[in-house]
């Protein structure tokens, strides 16, 4: 599938989330896991999980990537140092994460303008439905799955997708 402008996700300025540039470019040929995440909601435990994958099959050219947001009941509320300890402390997270963004509305992060337009399994596109909803990106730089903010990192369909995409 095309992303909805013709163009890779991979392709957007994005900054990290202690300051810089989350250099995007440097994931190409990588099957990248994009996710968005909160500190402070239900499905945070998530984190456990998405830091499996990437422990896991990382050495395979696969990463995940954390994208903060708050605009699901203010629940990411947090400074760029505070996400980065929670997310340390708690979770133990390697993976990197990109600054906070917003994913749906007037102010989408271009990235997520890219992302929205493909559907999961169940057909839905357009916004992001809340928290920890994931995007699989192939090594071509495409968009390949979307998966539902319930649906756990470690899900059979989720590892049978980055597999599929790592084979």
């Amino acid at each position: 599938m095309t992303t909805t402008n013709g163009s890779s996700p991979l392709d957007v300025e994005i900054g990290a989330l202690q300051g810089g540039s989350a250099g995007l470019s440097q994931y190409t040929g990588k099957v990248v896991l994009v996710v968005n995440v909160a500190s402070k909601c239900g499905l945070t435990p998530q984190y456990s999980g998405l830091e499996k994958l990437q422990e896991h099959y990382a050495e395979r050219g696969f990463t995940v990537l954390g994208v903060p947001c708050n605009q699901f009941l203010g629940q990411e509320p947090g400074s760029a140092e505070e996400i980065a300890e929670f997310c340390s402390a708690t979770y133990g997270v390697t993976f990197p994460m990109t600054e906070k963004v917003e994913v749906n509305g007037e102010h989408r992060h271009p990235l997520y303008d890219r992302l929205t337009g493909f559907a999961d399994a169940e057909g839905h596109s357009g916004d992001i439905r809340w928290n920890f909803e994931k995007f699989l990106i192939g090594r071509d730089g495409e968009v390949v799955a979307r998966f539902s903010p319930q649906t756990e990192p470690e899900s059979p369909e989720v590892v049978a997708a980055i597999e599929a995409q790592l084979a």
